[in-house]
C-alpha cells in the first residue's frame, strides 16, 4: 500500500508531466504559428513587389499613350516608315554636304603621285577642302616646333592658376614701421 505522502508525490509528478505536455505541444502550435506568419509576410511582400510592378507598367503604358498624343498633336511626328531607312553607307553619305563650285573630286585611293624633282610636295599639289575647294597650307616643321612650345608654356600656366595649391611666393621680408622711422631717424 501507499501512504498519503507517496501519493501526493505520485499526484505532483503526474500534474508536472501534464504540465511539460501541455506545454510541449504549445510551443509546437507557436512554431506553426510563426511559420505561418513567416510565410504571410513573404505573399504579402511578394503581392506588393508584384502591385508596384504592375503600377509602373500602368503608368508606362499611359505615359506612351500620352507621349502618343503630344506627338500627333502637338509636334506633329509620325512613326518612321520604310523608305526612311537607309540601305547601305553609300546613302549615308550621299546626304553629306553638298561640294562647292571649285571643290575637287572627293579622294578615292589613298596613295601620294611622285612630285616633280625639283618641286616640293606642297607645291606640286597643293592640298584643297573637299568642301570649299580653298588651298590649304600645312605649317612647317619650324612653326610647329614654335607652336607646339607656345602652346605647353600656355597650358602650363593655365594648369598654374587652375590650380587650388598655390606656389609659395618668396618676398623679402617688410620692415616693421618702428624699424622704418629708426632708420631714417639714423640716417
Amino acid at each position: 500500500m501507499m501512504n498519503r505522502s507517496q501519493a501526493r508525490s505520485l499526484g505532483w509528478a503526474a500534474v508536472m508531466a501534464i504540465c511539460v505536455a501541455l506545454v510541449v505541444v504549445l510551443s509546437f502550435k507557436v512554431h506553426a504559428v510563426k511559420s505561418e506568419v513567416l510565410l504571410a509576410e513573404r505573399q504579402l511582400i511578394s503581392l506588393q513587389r508584384e502591385t508596384l510592378l504592375l503600377e509602373t507598367e500602368f503608368q508606362t503604358r499611359a505615359s506612351q499613350r500620352q507621349l502618343a498624343e503630344w506627338n500627333t498633336v502637338e509636334f506633329g511626328y509620325q512613326s518612321p516608315r520604310a523608305g526612311q531607312f537607309l540601305e547601305a553607307e553609300r546613302q549615308l553619305a550621299s546626304l553629306g554636304e553638298r561640294l562647292g563650285p571649285d571643290a575637287p573630286s572627293p579622294i578615292r585611293l589613298a596613295r601620294a603621285e611622285d612630285a616633280a624633282p625639283n618641286e616640293s610636295a606642297a607645291e606640286a599639289a597643293p592640298m584643297r577642302s573637299p568642301v570649299s575647294g580653298a588651298k590649304v597650307t600645312l605649317a612647317s616643321a619650324a612653326d610647329a616646333d614654335d607652336a607646339g612650345t607656345a602652346f605647353t608654356q600656355a597650358f602650363g600656366d593655365f594648369l598654374i592658376e587652375a590650380s587650388p595649391i598655390r606656389p609659395a611666393r618668396a618676398e623679402t621680408p617688410r620692415k616693421s614701421a618702428a624699424a622704418t622711422l629708426a632708420n631714417e631717424a639714423g640716417e
